[in-house]
């Protein structure tokens, strides 16, 4: 097994961020987007911006969920991404903050190996407002030593492909940190800086 490439989800696999659609379809887009955008700047802890976040999804039905995660639109070069590392004899991954159901219809579209992410909790086919998971409280660096060991690679052997701050703790862990059109907070950290908006730039920094 060669390498174990990981991305985010919002803004690197998928052209966006999941929870700003979720929101528009629950009616409360502009408080959730400020809430995000202090959480990628690093203003906010991320643990305490997803469950405001989440709690203002309260009420939203299982089945608009699901309409969102099938509209989600890929990067450009995504799937290209994927097949060529693949090809490469790498496993490839999305850690994310998100959730589950979202990035499950992402990976299965993609072909991506492994997701790890958070889940909504439901009653009676409606969202709680609550979240569990393992990126509730723990970091992405956590997350990446998780699955780095189930699959017996080495953490230098790791790429790791985003864009927000809760990104960071991944990136200190890899052997490569590739920030994508990312926000600032990330270019101390990362080694491969790209602003490119086609998701195959990354294949140039992989072997």
């Amino acid at each position: 097994m060669n390498r174990l490439v990981v991305f985010d989800l919002d803004s690197t696999l998928i052209d966006g961020e999941a929870i700003d659609e979720l929101a528009r379809a629950g009616g409360v887009h502009e408080e959730i987007a400020e809430i995000t955008r202090r959480a990628m700047e690093g203003d906010l802890l991320f643990a305490d911006a997803l469950r405001e976040r989440v709690g203002l999804l309260e009420g939203l039905s299982a089945g608009e969920v699901g309409r969102v995660a099938d509209a989600l639109p890929l990067m450009e070069g995504a799937r290209e991404t994927v097949e060529a590392l693949h090809e490469r004899g790498c496993e490839t991954a999305v850690v994310t903050g998100g959730f589950r159901r979202i990035a499950e219809v992402v990976a299965d579209k993609l072909g991506v190996d492994h997701v790890v992410a958070n889940e909504l909790v439901l009653e009676d086919g409606r969202l709680t407002g609550e979240v569990r998971g393992p990126l509730v409280d723990g970091t992405k660096g956590d997350s990446l030593r998780a699955l780095a060991g189930e699959l017996g690679i080495g953490l230098d052997r790791c790429v790791v492909v985003g864009d927000g701050a809760n990104d960071l703790p991944m990136m200190e862990e890899a052997g490569l940190a590739i920030a994508f059109n990312a926000n600032k907070i990330l270019y101390s950290e990362a080694d491969i800086i790209t602003d490119d908006a086609d998701l195959t730039a990354v294949l140039n920094h992989v072997e």
